[in-house]
């Protein structure tokens, strides 16, 4: 990976009838919640199969041992009938399983949608290290798309129509920095970003990229802390925008946003909060590894492909 955030290859949007694997590279999946979140998809015109592991339970926290969740992703990627790879959830165990998936034969698998986020973050960013541009957006089996309508909407309609939702942004969004700025998007859950540092195919830095930033349950000064561990190891350096997304449970919101200007206005790029994506009530599809405008005034960001081919 070169040292600038560049644009990644798109898998092609889905069609009626198309496979979509369900798959579980994190922390253990509800039954009742998966088959909900199948039924929706099945709703769709999709063909949705879980993977064989996705019901396991590892260690009280682990979809099954890593080695399954890994191979699970592995064979769902190389199975030619799937157009699709969607996460079940997130909570903990990537991280641990993405060195054990076979990437040589996955990038030879050619791209496909890839679809998840907070721990699914790990693999996206290896993803993006293979040229592959993925989809932070709900999964399968998380209670937001269970039964969030707006929600569910952008994921269907990035996936089937994805040219009728370039620009992204919910009524909330509003600049924290004002300014435009155009680059490649890239991130996800900022804890996880942050523990990407100093790991094999790391990314070297954020720089020339529009950065999305999200995460769930860390209080302000844990924020902060992860915040400046970027800082300090120079991986915001020259990046271009900066896009904000939920803070569930992190703490009244006034105190994270004091936080989140402390530590990122000084970067003197545009900075967009309350977009739209993450652990909040609603949580909107972005896609990752494309060209885009970040508008902090109009409270946008604006995709200038379609996600999907």
């Amino acid at each position: 990976m070169t040292d600038r955030v560049r644009a990644l290859e798109r898998p092609r949007r889905l069609r009626p009838g198309d496979r979509v694997a369900i798959v579980a590279p994190s922390g253990p999946v509800a039954e009742e919640r998966l088959r909900a979140g199948l039924d929706i998809l099945r709703g769709w015109g999709l063909d949705p199969v879980a993977a064989p592991h996705v019901l396991d339970r590892h260690l009280g926290y682990l979809a099954g041992d890593d080695a399954a969740r890994a191979r699970d992703l592995t064979r769902a990627w190389c199975d030619p009938s799937v157009a699709a790879v969607i996460c079940a959830r997130g909570g903990y165990g990537a991280q641990r399983m993405v060195d054990l998936v076979d990437w040589a034969a996955m990038r030879a698998g050619g791209p496909k949608v890839f679809v998840g986020y907070s721990d699914v973050t790990a693999l996206h960013e290896a993803f993006a290290a293979r040229g592959l541009a993925t989809l932070h957006g709900p999964m399968a089996a998380a209670v937001t798309f269970l039964e969030d309508a707006r929600t569910q909407e952008s994921l269907r309609a990035t996936l089937f129509d994805p040219d009728s939702v370039r620009t992204l942004g919910l009524d909330t969004a509003r600049p924290l920095v004002p300014g435009r700025a155009r680059g490649v998007t890239l991130g996800g859950c900022l804890t996880l970003l942050t523990a990407e540092l100093g790991t094999p195919g790391a990314r070297p830095s954020a720089r020339g990229g529009l950065l999305l930033l999200e995460d769930t349950g860390e209080e302000p000064y844990r924020l902060d802390r992860a915040l400046t561990q970027l800082l300090r190891a120079g991986w915001l350096d020259g990046v271009a925008g900066v896009a904000l997304g939920s803070w569930q449970a992190c703490g009244p919101y006034e105190a994270v946003r004091a936080t989140l200007r402390d530590r990122l206005a000084g970067l003197g790029v545009p900075v967009v909060e309350e977009l739209g994506f993450g652990h909040g009530p609603t949580n909107l599809t972005v896609p990752l590894g494309v060209p885009a405008v970040l508008d902090a005034e109009a409270g946008t960001l604006t995709c200038e492909v379609p996600a999907l081919r």
